[in-house]
């Protein structure tokens, strides 16, 4: 059984992400909840409330056993980009780009 939880837009680059994402890929959910909870990364928090996004969706609508689940995979895909100017000498402006995310994480009891 897998079970997944998805975050489309979130105003984080995808190369940030990918840091906490790599850290908690195969472990247990316990670990990995640990791990974000004491990590000083803003991506940290991002992940760590959809992994219990995830963990609620596992339980309410599948009725699995929390303690056995795992993260089976976690992906972080870019998303659209804001793009905005920045005032330069002579009259000039450059692109500033704010990049997005899309996070999904699946878990699974195996």
């Amino acid at each position: 059984m897998q079970v997944a939880a998805t975050l489309r837009y979130a105003r984080i680059s995808p190369q940030k992400c990918r840091l906490m994402a790599d850290a908690i890929r195969g472990k247990n959910v316990d670990e990995a909840i640990k791990t974000l909870t004491f990590a000083p990364q803003k991506s940290a928090q991002i992940v760590k409330k959809l992994l219990e996004s995830a963990i609620a969706n596992a339980e309410h609508n599948h009725g699995a056993d929390i303690d056995e689940l795992k993260v089976a995979t976690i992906e972080v895909n870019e998303a659209p980009t804001f793009r905005r100017f920045r005032a330069r000498a002579k009259g000039r402006g450059t692109r500033i780009i704010k990049r997005n995310s899309h996070i999904t994480i699946r878990l699974g009891d195996e």
